[in-house]
C-alpha cells in the first residue's frame, strides 16, 4: 500500500484555536498542523507525531493558547497521511 499526503485548511477564530488543535492532535492520521494568521504568515508548525506523546501535548496546547492572543482569525493547515486502498487490481485467480 502506498501512502500519500492530503492537505486541508480550516478557518477558525482565536477562541476556537486550542480546541481545534487539540481535536486534530487526537486524530490518528494527522502528521503536521500549521497555524497561520490572516495574511498567511506561519506562526508555528507542529509535527503531530511528536505531539501525540502525552507529555508533549500540554506544552504544545499552552503555546497555541498564547498564539491565539496575537490575532483574531487563524487558518489551520493540516497535513494528513492517507493510505491508498487500491490494493490488487483485476479479477483474479
Amino acid at each position: 500500500m502506498a501512502m500519500e499526503k492530503l492537505y486541508e485548511e480550516f478557518k477558525v477564530q482565536a477562541r476556537e484555536l486550542v480546541a481545534k488543535v487539540r481535536e486534530l492532535i487526537h486524530e490518528g492520521n494527522v502528521r503536521r498542523v500549521i497555524i497561520k494568521d490572516d495574511q498567511g504568515h506561519t506562526f508555528v508548525e507542529i509535527p503531530v507525531t511528536l505531539a501525540a506523546v502525552g507529555i508533549i501535548v500540554a506544552p504544545v496546547l499552552a503555546g497555541v493558547g498564547a498564539i491565539a492572543a496575537l490575532a483574531a482569525h487563524f487558518t489551520i493547515g493540516v497535513e494528513r497521511a492517507a493510505h491508498d486502498g487500491t490494493g490488487t487490481r483485476g479479477g483474479g485467480a
